[in-house]
Formats: C-alpha cells, sequence, structure tokens
C-alpha cells in the first residue's frame, strides 16, 4: 500500500491545504486556472508545503500533457526530448502542455539553457519547484520568463486540519479509534512541513497495530526516539538534531560538530538554517575570546549564498571546526542579557546632559552637551566621564571572561576606568 503522505496528497484546489496567498479564492494561481490559462512559474519554498501536488493539481485541471524531469537524473538530452514530445502533442488553441522539473536549482546552466526557447514560445508551460532561493540557483534569461511564487511553512491551523483530515478520511487510519490529546510535540517536530506529519501520524498508527491510539506529546517523542529515521526522509530530528550540533560546537568537539552538520545536510536541511545557525553560535559561545570566529561564520553564510548547494557544505564545514576548536566566551551574550534585565528594572531613565545633542539653541540653554568631554582630544583617546544615567553610573553589565583575547580586553578597561572594572 502507497504511503499515508501519497494516500492523502490532493487532487483538487479545494483539497489543497495552505498557500491562502496563492490558491484561495481571488488569488493570482486560482484566477490563472479557472480562466483555463497559465504562464511558466517557480515555486519557491521549503520541503514538504506542496510544490509538487500544486504542479500535478494544475496539470489535472487544465487537463493537458504533464511531463516531469528530475534535475538530478535528467541530462540536455532529456530536456530536448521531453520538448519534442510536448511539441508533437500540441493542439491549436489548447494550453501547452506542462513540464514540471523537481529541484530545478540543481540543473545545470546548459540545461536551463535548453529550457529558453520552448519556453518563451510557449511550447510548454514550465513548472519548477525549488528549496533554494532562485535568484542564486536559476539563470536569469530563464528567470526572467517564469512568474515567480513564494510557499511557506504550513501553519498550526493547516497542519492540524491536515491531521484531522487523515485521521477521519485516509482509508486505513479512519478504520481506527484515534484520539488526538495533545498536539505540541507532532507539530513541533513536522515543522510546517506536511509530509513530515503525516510521516509521524503513519509511524504513531502502525505502532499501534491497528489498535486504539491515543496520541500525546509524550508517545511522540518516545515513537521518534525509537525511530529517529521514521518520521524524516533525511533522518532528521530538526530540533533535536541542531540542538546537538551546537552544543557539540560549545563543547568544543569538532568531529561532533561535523556528524551533526552531517545529519542535517543529508536530512535536507536547508543551508540557510544551518548557516544563520553557525553566525549565532559565533556571537553567543565564542564571541570576544575569538572574534574573527563572527567575521569566518558570516563568510561561510554568504559563500552558501553565492554557490550553492552542494559545495556550500564545505565553507559551513570549515566554520563550523574552526567555531568548534576556537577559545569560548558568553562575556556578550551574558551583557546584553543583563543589560535588557536592567532596564526592564529601572525603566527609561533619562540620558545625562552632557551626552546629549544640543543641535538648537533651547537646547543648548537648556544645558544639553554642557561639559562633554571630547575622548580623541585627551591622551591615548579616553577620559573618564558619566555614560551611563543617574543613579546606574556603578552598575556593570559587561564582565570579561579570561580567554587571552579578552584578558587584552579586560587590562585595557582596567587601565581606563580603575576601580569600576575590578572584578
Amino acid at each position: 500500500m502507497e504511503p499515508l503522505a501519497e494516500r492523502m496528497r490532493p487532487r483538487t484546489l479545494d483539497d489543497y491545504i495552505g498557500q491562502k496567498q496563492l490558491v484561495g479564492e481571488g488569488a493570482v494561481l486560482r484566477k490563472m486556472l479557472d480562466s483555463g490559462r497559465i504562464t511558466s512559474f517557480i515555486l519557491w519554498g521549503p520541503p514538504g508545503v506542496g510544490k509538487t501536488t500544486l504542479a500535478h493539481i494544475v496539470a489535472n485541471q487544465l487537463k493537458v500533457p504533464f511531463y516531469t524531469l528530475s534535475a538530478v537524473t535528467s541530462g540536455v538530452k532529456d530536456v530536448r526530448d521531453v520538448i519534442q514530445k510536448a511539441q508533437s502533442n500540441s493542439f491549436f488553441n489548447s494550453a501547452s502542455p506542462i513540464l514540471f522539473i523537481d529541484e530545478i536549482h540543481r540543473f545545470s546552466k546548459s540545461q536551463q539553457d535548453s529550457l529558453l526557447g520552448a519556453v518563451e514560445k510557449g511550447t510548454i508551460t514550465l513548472i519548477g519547484a525549488t528549496t533554494e532561493n532562485p535568484s542564486f540557483e536559476v539563470i536569469r534569461p530563464l528567470l526572467s520568463r517564469c512568474q515567480l511564487y513564494v510557499l511557506q511553512p504550513l501553519g498550526k491551523d493547516d497542519l492540524l486540519e491536515l491531521l484531522n483530515r487523515a485521521i477521519n478520511k485516509d482509508v486505513v487510519l479512519s478504520k481506527m479509534n484515534i484520539e488526538v490529546k495533545e498536539t505540541g510535540a507532532i507539530l513541533r517536530y513536522s515543522g510546517g512541513d506536511a509530509r513530515k506529519l503525516l510521516n509521524i501520524l503513519e509511524l504513531l498508527a502502525d505502532s499501534a497495530g491497528g489498535k486504539d491510539l491515543v496520541i500525546t506529546d509524550k508517545l511522540v517523542t518516545e515513537r521518534l526516539q525509537q525511530n529517529p529515521l521514521a518520521y524524516d526522509k533525511g533522518g532528521d530530528m530538526h530540533y533535536d538534531i541542531i540542538s546537538a550540533f551546537i552544543k557539540s560546537i560549545r563543547g568544543s568537539d569538532p568531529d561532533a560538530a561535523l556528524y551533526w552538520l552531517a545529519r542535517m545536510i543529508e536530512g535536507g536541511e536547508d543551508p540557510r538554517f544551518i548557516a544563520r545557525r553557525i553566525v549565532i553560535s559565533a556571537a553567543e559561545d565564542i564571541g570576544l575570546a575569538n572574534p574573527n570566529a563572527l567575521l569566518l561564520a558570516n563568510a561561510a553564510f554568504d559563500a552558501v549564498d553565492k554557490i550553492g548547494w552542494p559545495e556550500g557544505r564545505i565553507p559551513l564545514a570549515e566554520a563550523v571546526v574552526y567555531l568548534a576548536t576556537s577559545p569560548k566566551s558568553n562575556s556578550a551574550y551574558l551583557g546584553i542579557n543583563t543589560a535588557i534585565e536592567e532596564v526592564k528594572k529601572s525603566g527609561n531613565q533619562p540620558v545625562p546632559l552632557h551626552i546629549r545633542n544640543a543641535p538648537t539653541k533651547l537646547m543648548e540653554d537648556l544645558g544639553y552637551h554642557d561639559g562633554y568631554k571630547y575622548p580623541h582630544d585627551y591622551p591615548g583617546h579616553f577620559t573618564q566621564q558619566q555614560y551611563m544615567p543617574d543613579g546606574l553610573q556603578d552598575v556593570r553589565l559587561w564582565h570579561a571572561q579570561h580567554s587571552p583575547a579578552e584578558e587584552k580586553l579586560y587590562k585595557r578597561m582596567l587601565e581606563y576606568w580603575g576601580e569600576r572594572f575590578k572584578e
């Protein structure tokens, strides 16, 4: 029997869940379908949000020939063969055959070039699907000939609607007595991905052996821990994996950090999500102990955008090893948190007059800027004066941690401020 995710694949727009901005009443794609004519377009969004399903629905509703190519296994010859077939199946005054290319970002430049003529002449209507930013992965001439539609992760209401529909309408699950007691874990692990949600549900149903099933957060967590590959085609428990990844960097274990990076790569995780977490880790966990870590993390993020995937894994790995082997400090992270707590506690304290600007004569008369000492006028470009609000002059928010790099910063502050910075 087909997997649950395939059995629940919608066949019409009325059954399609989510993406109301595209397929809801009066939305752009629904209007085009109602008119019987569509232009070539590219669907950009994360996995499991309905890109492939939407392409099939379009073809079914227009009743036109539908061809698919895999960007992983197809070459230029395959593209030309499909275009030739499409030409022979085109009829005057009817919609053009549809060519659907999943993971179009994996098509080479020459493969994409081979599509241009057929798309421009209307021999085919191209529908591409990609999880990557088309601005970086699709050649400009092809992108200019296509509309771009962005699909969003499914929201909580969408996922709950899908969950209830599967339980009540699926040919297998509808015969079981299934009670949904808690939904927090199943929604969290799904991460806006319909396929993941249905795979988790199918795992729970299989583990129940056809008997009564009560879905709770504890049950979902237990089943996924016992079957870590069961709910995601790539084997990633999204939140647990990223947690292990960050903790391995923080714990200075480059081998473990690379392992969890590989798990995310193989699981189809969005490379930009990984890159964002690396940048956060550089600032939060390495911080002032090695400020170059943040520069390298940002460079890795930029490199992923510029060179794409799968080559982007290399700068990510370089950054991960560098971060994991760097000295660690969270003094900036602790400092801003302490500062926020102080602001919440002490409220909106007035800015001392001497460090306010005085752009008008009235402000000058009121004492704005009066007594301000311009640090560059003093030896070493420093002189002591009050910068904190009145009453908070002696409050300490940043506390140096004693890595070699941060020791230099601490000694400079001690030289400047004396007793105030003594720990």
